[in-house]
């Protein structure tokens, strides 16, 4: 059998238009080239640092939080770290909008706490993220900002915390690893789905044994935003809509691919090893530009480069596959698929469903021995902390979650339930589906970012959760 590079080499097409992407100069096209360029792109550098899998830090009494971003995701972040209080403090926030930042800090004064607030200017946050008294930082801004924000506050002495996908180029993945090793701090993504009650529910069934040996994953992010992406007040200087102009790939991959990947050990015990991916047409944008306010910057547009769909395939070193779709332009319904295929079961979501071999025939559980399985496997953190969940919320309850563990693993001195490579291999799948689609859908090997320390088999943080 073909190692996948030569399955690569078999089918890359040596192409202007993916030299151009590669950035090769016109009179250096070749075939050598464009292979060489790729390996480049896909290669692990030397390390600055040693590696922060399993990073421990001295507890920390009182979590000093500082949130950069505070639009509609990072105003309720706030609300979750206020949520804390007093095992979490926010001690300062910054949007470049007066009237945001200030609107946060009114809830945070209403309710007893006196933040800085920092504002009016693009590097605002530069200023923050030098205070003395932040432990964290938190990163709810566009996508294009997570790194700089990210590394800035790394090197000012901060654990880092950022929305997700944590980072837009192969060379930002890096450099967010690298200063993470390098200065021994954390940079966690915030994927929330990670803490959702029905993934961890399967989580915990995929551990035990349940599904049987795990083969298949498939997962979306399925999410109708078209409207909000052309509104002039959806989001901030319409930044989302622009990536659809720049990248073609899968923009948004770390809802779904997040539980997968960890129901399938990746990052601890295997890894992505290589993805191929493609796009459909693009139609839906160019169709709702031409219906919108003629002030628009998007009116009319014809320049869309992201497809409606985008499917990719993601194989691991140990043979399992994932398929991981992107579509947020259609009118599909919302959907995150979270299936997960083993052996001896298989569940897919939306709505939940399971398949027990040797209880159905050719159909689903029935609701009771379906619901036999939820009360069984269920999750523990999700009744400890009912009645906090079911008073914070946020998507049903797992922003709390998410945000609860963050707190509670650096209050208590463990390593959080995501490090910064978990980050990497999540959002990676970004660029690299990108290169795969402008090489005509030609197998790219994903980078190593652990750096070889993967291949140790390595528990879960949340599963340790008593």
């Amino acid at each position: 059998m073909d190692h996948p590079s030569n399955g690569r080499r078999k089918f890359l097409r040596s192409s202007a238009l993916a030299a151009a992407f590669l950035g090769i100069a016109p009179d250096q096209l070749s075939r050598a080239a464009i292979e060489a360029k790729l390996d480049l792109l896909t290669s692990t550098p030397a390390a600055r640092g040693k590696s922060v899998m399993g990073l421990k830090k001295a507890p920390i009494e009182q979590v000093k939080v500082g949130m950069i971003g505070l639009g509609n995701r990072g105003s309720f972040h706030a609300k979750l770290v206020h949520a804390l209080y007093p095992k979490a403090k926010l001690t300062a926030i910054c949007d470049i909008r007066p009237e945001y930042a200030q609107k946060t800090a009114d809830f945070l004064k209403e309710n007893g706490q006196n933040p800085a607030v920092y504002t009016g200017k693009e590097d605002a946050w530069k200023e923050m993220v030098r205070r003395d008294d932040i432990d964290l930082v938190i990163v709810v801004t566009p996508w294009e900002n997570h790194v700089p924000m990210c590394v800035e506050a790394m090197r000012q002495g901060k654990h880092v915390a950022t929305e997700v996908p944590a980072a837009v180029t192969l060379a930002e993945h890096w450099e967010m690893v690298d200063t993470a090793e390098e200065m021994q701090l954390n940079c966690m993504m915030m994927e929330n789905v990670c803490y959702g009650d029905e993934e961890l529910w399967l989580l915990n069934m995929a551990e035990q044994g349940v599904l049987g040996t795990l083969t298949y994953g498939e997962c979306a992010y399925i999410h109708n935003l078209r409207d909000s992406m052309l509104s002039k007040i959806g989001y901030y200087n319409q930044w989302r809509i622009r990536h659809h102009i720049s990248t073609d790939g899968n923009l948004y991959p770390t809802h779904g691919l997040g539980p997968v990947a960890q129901y399938m050990g990746i990052g601890r015990g295997d890894r992505f090893d290589h993805l191929v991916s493609m796009s459909s047409l693009q139609a839906s944008l160019t169709e709702a530009s031409q219906s919108i306010e003629p002030d628009n910057e998007f009116y009319n547009r014809t320049d869309f480069v992201h497809g409606d769909m985008n499917t990719s395939l993601i194989k691991t070193d140990k043979g399992r596959l994932i398929q991981v779709h992107h579509d947020v332009v259609t009118p599909r319904p919302y959907n995150r698929i979270n299936a997960l295929a083993g052996t001896k079961g298989y569940h897919e979501g939306y709505p939940s469903r399971l398949s027990i071999l040797g209880k159905e025939e050719h159909a689903w559980l029935p609701d009771e021995a379906y619901q036999s399985y939820r009360d069984k496997y269920k999750h523990p953190i999700w009744e400890r902390l009912k009645a906090e969940i079911e008073k914070n919320g946020g998507h049903g309850g797992m922003d709390f979650v998410m945000m609860y563990r963050l707190i509670d693993n650096l209050h208590q001195g463990k390593p959080l339930d995501m490090d910064v490579y978990d980050a990497a291999d999540w959002s990676g799948v970004t660029p690299i589906s990108a290169i795969s689609v402008q090489l005509g859908s030609a197998p790219v090997q994903f980078p190593d970012f652990t750096r070889g320390h993967w291949q140790k088999e390595r528990s879960l943080g949340i599963q340790e959760f008593v």
